[in-house]
């Protein structure tokens, strides 16, 4: 099988990885820088090129577009879909779990568990979506941010208030959540691949860090998940539209919440805190479920 993966940095360990697991399958995996890549639109004939020199078909796609590349990245995910190639993800499912605020509403549509979330464009209506979500304490998060950059803990009204104000006053769109203090400054991160949890890992946030990201200093160690949360992780990952995913979520009074469904998830933290070869699941599935022109939405959405 060849496959190709989307990826500006070829020497992450994710990559690496699942470059590795590839080839010792007997697959051949190429990676394409995504700002490499040019699309050609002309009626019929859907082209890709990269590095000016136009893509030959490929079995599969792997797309790990980085955040701030979202929109770009997704252009070109596109264009391989209607190709006829198989894609992991979906560049509609990724578009999704990349709205945050669009990805909650939805979870909230199936009934899974979410930290109380506000969403407002006028500062002046700031006290009033702070009390909807019971604060203070509240924690503020941009749409766009990623790896725990843009979210920010506010344990005073007046705190809260200053700022959604600045944030708003910058014309920036934030979420305002439930701060689901029970959690303790943990998380946990479930794998999912094709519709099953294949890793778990519990994250902790460093000292005087509410936020669990290992990106920021936090550690991971394995975790039995329980059937609620497990379930949750598929489901989330279901709805999405989502082949594989990384499924955040709190341990709060009230069951498991969705922090964050993640499209595009690292694969170090939670290889090396469970042990297991996630990559090598990740490729076995593309392995047994990629079929030219079966992507669903062939680029449409």
């Amino acid at each position: 099988m060849k496959i190709a993966m989307l990826a500006r940095n070829a020497n992450l360990y994710s990559h690496k990885r699942l470059k590795e697991a590839a080839e010792a399958r007997g697959h051949s995996l190429d990676i394409l820088n995504t700002l490499r890549c040019t699309v050609h639109i002309a009626s019929h004939r859907p082209e890709v090129f990269y590095n000016g020199v136009p893509i030959v078909a490929y079995d599969a796609v792997i797309p790990r577009i980085g955040a701030s590349i979202t929109n770009y990245g997704l252009a070109i995910l596109r264009q391989f879909e209607m190709r006829g190639s198989w894609s992991l993800n979906e560049s509609v499912a990724i578009g999704r779990s990349r709205d945050k605020l669009r990805s909650l509403q939805i979870l909230a549509k199936h009934g899974l568990g979410l930290p109380l979330t506000a969403y407002a464009n006028d500062p002046k209506q700031a006290e009033e979506i702070i009390r909807a979500v019971k604060g203070p304490p509240v924690v503020i998060k941009l749409l766009e941010g990623t790896q725990g950059i843009g979210v920010v803990l506010a344990e005073t009204m007046s705190s809260a208030k200053s700022v959604i104000e600045a944030f708003r006053g910058a014309n920036v769109n934030i979420l305002v959540q439930e701060f689901i203090k029970e959690a303790g400054g943990t998380d946990i991160r479930a794998l999912v691949v094709g519709g099953k949890v294949v890793a778990a890992m519990k994250r902790t946030g460093a000292p005087d860090e509410f936020r669990s990201n290992l990106h920021r200093g936090g550690s991971a160690q394995v975790i039995k998940i329980t059937p609620e949360e497990r379930s949750t992780a598929v489901r989330a990952a279901k709805h999405m539209g989502l082949n594989v995913c990384g499924v955040d979520m709190l341990r709060s009074n009230h069951g498991p919440v969705i922090m964050e469904v993640n499209s595009s998830p690292g694969l170090e933290g939670i290889e090396s805190a469970t042990g297991k070869d996630v990559a090598g699941q990740i490729i076995d599935f593309i392995a047994a479920n990629a079929k030219d022109g079966q992507t669903k939405t062939k680029g449409r959405g």
